[in-house]
């Protein structure tokens, strides 16, 4: 047993998320310390992320971290993390799923369908705008950044008639009762890895990997597998409305991904596809195949491949 130091963002959910890691661990009897940081995610909130480097800006700070030594592992959500870590660190452990889920957050509305012609929803996730549009295609949609308390801020000054955020964050943080509805996946298909922690660590740190063993989650390791690597063959940038999302049923996994046009003109892009899955590279596979179905259907309607 000796003393870790887990490097985390500052917001109050990513410290929830880092203080369920730390329980968990001091559990098996190690010593755990936080070290919050901000990251440049979190101070640029005038503009959206597909514009000012991606989702690589909320785990930056925490990966030089670990290079330094400060820390020892990484909790982030991870549909935050990049899918191509940087060389010299890797993704050890993904723990059991929360709701995967986007949630409809009104203070007036108790769904997308009682919303007025023209009504105001906050978003920055070029996925949900996509698929906001396909679903109400009248709708305003204004940019919406900020950690989870921020947004329900701003919900409730009134800049908005509603917002949608992932149902995980609302309910780690007991604020269920925000929650009016929840999207499901066939009206809108959830983000890679949303709903999942991952923890990340230096590729030499065996010995962290080792006791993070204990809170790996199979199930949602394969299905992010697929999820990211539809992400991957696809650019795995955020200024593309990307959707992933995968199911298992005993050894079957289920993926389904949507694809997006950027500028909402043209219709969404659907591909799915079902095997087994029986370890994280034939999940990995099954993502892939996913991922070409989609290229096929971006290129029959004109646009290059991505």
């Amino acid at each position: 047993m000796r003393n870790y130091t887990i490097a985390t963002r500052e917001s109050r959910l990513a410290l929830w998320q880092a203080e369920h890691v730390k329980a968990l661990l001091e559990q098996q009897g190690h010593t755990v310390h936080l070290l919050g940081m901000t990251t440049l995610g979190d101070q640029i909130l005038d503009r959206s992320l597909s514009k000012v480097g991606g989702k690589g800006l909320f785990v930056k700070e925490l990966e030089t971290a670990l290079e330094g030594g400060q820390a020892d592992l990484a909790v982030h959500s991870l549909k935050d993390v990049p899918m191509e870590l940087p060389e010299g660190f890797s993704l050890a452990c993904v723990m059991e799923r929360e709701d995967p889920r986007d949630a409809w957050v009104s203070n007036t509305y108790a769904s997308l369908d009682e919303l007025p012609l023209g009504a105001v929803v906050g978003t920055s996730s070029l996925r949900r705008m996509a698929l906001l549009r396909a679903l109400r295609p009248d709708l305003k949609i204004e940019a919406l950044r900020g950690n989870l308390d921020t947004r329900l801020r701003k919900l409730d000054d009134g800049l908005y008639d509603g917002i949608v955020l992932a149902a995980a964050g609302l309910k780690r943080l007991g604020l269920q009762a925000r929650l009016r509805a929840a999207f499901e996946p066939e009206q809108m298909l959830p983000a890679a890895g949303q709903g999942a922690l991952g923890i990340e660590v230096r590729s030499d740190r065996a010995d962290v990997v080792q006791i993070l063993a204990p809170l790996l989650h199979v199930p949602t390791w394969l299905a992010v597998s697929a999820e990211r690597a539809v992400s991957r063959v696809m650019g795995g940038s955020c200024s593309m409305p990307l959707a992933a999302y995968a199911t298992l049923d005993g050894d079957m996994l289920h993926i389904r991904a949507v694809w997006g046009d950027p500028e909402g003109v043209l219709p969404l892009v659907h591909a799915q596809a079902r095997g087994l899955a029986v370890d994280a590279a034939a999940a990995t596979a099954l993502g892939e195949d996913v991922a070409r179905q989609l290229q096929a259907g971006v290129a029959a309607q004109g646009v290059a491949a991505v």
